[in-house]
């Protein structure tokens, strides 16, 4: 529960610092942006807390990537 709290508390941190320089500069396109990576970060924060299996985004390159390289390596041949 501390874990979840910290995350939570991390987060209000950041968004207090960050976003009146934004909304002053009037930057709406950056807030937006800004506000989908903290919900991220803070839900695989709160996911790391509760200690959830969290997938690699590395192996979904990788699967992604494989029968690219498959086809150049057979190009090569």
């Amino acid at each position: 529960m501390l874990g979840i709290a910290g995350t939570i508390v991390a987060a209000i941190l950041m968004v207090a610092f960050e976003l009146p320089n934004l909304r002053k500069n009037k930057l709406t396109k950056e807030i937006g942006v800004f506000s989908i990576l903290m919900l991220m970060a803070v839900g695989l924060g709160i996911a790391q807390s509760l200690h959830l299996n969290i997938p690699s985004p590395l192996n979904g390159i990788r699967n992604v990537l494989a029968p690219f390289s498959e086809y150049i390596y057979g190009l090569l041949k």
